[in-house]
């Protein structure tokens, strides 16, 4: 097992920003180090927390890393409105200008799953600050082919029921509330195959940042406005204009594992891919050793802007 998130984060530091009206809770490390910087972006139900034993690997090989909880997650604000991928993306944009990340154009932009959206979104509306994506574990609204008509089997509606529910009007906060820690909990066992990462410490994290008042409907909010006809057109709208930076696509064996990459080829020129063995659909507290291996020699084979 990984170690525990007090060792593993102990040279972070928490900070706050707010941009477009909306506070954006973030934690960062490395700070000073001439490495390129890299912005890390969590993914539902979770939080910044998600990389926790990314960041320690990544910083150690000279990069400042900042993890960002985008609005409506961890300790960010949690605001009813401003879901879509264009409005997220303007709030990574400006939380990137106000930390200065982007100065020299050598950003490196990581996501996982629901900040995989959001990530490639932010590459493709501004592409001149990143260098390179990350992109792991998600399938992106209105580029990935969907599923065969039909009754899906078991082991497809254990990957992708939250898609149509966390879409539902209203119905998954009625269910949810007061029962955040069981439904977290659930969901982790399911999607996971190192079911041990998620302890009773990391569980009483995600259930504390989950359960905070509006944190629910925000997370739920995600999948309604992405999958709304404007959250749809919109990545349609980018994918017009394919991306030409350096794509890593990561994808667990038990959960999407070549799908990532399969997608990524839809909307970019330059993608390689990885599939991350033994491991489900958490990878970053799966397998965070080989996620921060994968990154780092992503980075270190991609010439600089002035190379």
């Amino acid at each position: 097992m990984e170690r525990d998130a007090k060792s593993s984060s102990a040279d972070l530091h928490h900070g706050a920003v707010v941009v477009n009206g909306v506070k954006l809770h973030y934690v960062e490390g490395g700070e000073g180090s001439k490495g390129d910087p890299i912005l890390l972006i969590p993914g539902w139900p979770e939080s910044w927390y998600a990389w926790r034993f990314v960041m320690p690997r990544l910083i150690a090989e000279g990069h400042p890393v900042v993890a960002l909880d985008l609005r409506g997650m961890g300790d960010s604000d949690h605001p009813p409105e401003g879901y879509d991928s264009k409005t997220i993306s303007a709030d990574i944009h400006a939380f990137v200008a106000a930390k200065g990340l982007a100065k020299k154009g050598n950003l490196h932009v990581a996501g996982h799953d629901v900040g995989a959206w959001m990530a490639y979104a932010y590459a493709a509306d501004w592409p001149r600050e990143v260098r390179t994506l990350t992109v792991m574990e998600a399938a992106l609204p209105g580029i990935t082919p969907p599923a065969p008509a039909g009754i899906p089997g078991d082991d497809a509606n254990l990957k992708s029921w939250h898609f149509a529910f966390n879409r539902l009007p209203d119905l998954p906060e009625i269910l949810v509330q007061g029962h955040e820690r069981a439904y977290l909990g659930w969901l982790f066992a399911q999607k996971s195959v190192k079911r041990e990462v998620f302890t009773t410490e990391a569980l009483d994290e995600y259930t504390r940042v989950f359960a905070q008042p509006g944190g629910a409907r925000a997370a739920f909010n995600y999948y309604r406005a992405a999958f709304s006809d404007t959250g749809l057109q919109q990545n349609r709208l980018r994918a017009a204009t394919p991306l030409t930076i350096p794509v890593l696509a990561i994808g667990g064996q038990h959960s999407v594992g070549a799908g990532m990459e399969k997608t990524m080829r839809l909307v970019a020129t330059d993608v390689q891919g990885a599939t991350l063995p033994g491991v489900g659909h958490f990878v970053l507290e799966e397998s965070p050793g080989e996620v921060a291996a994968q990154l780092n020699a992503f980075m270190r084979k991609t010439p600089r802007p002035s190379d």
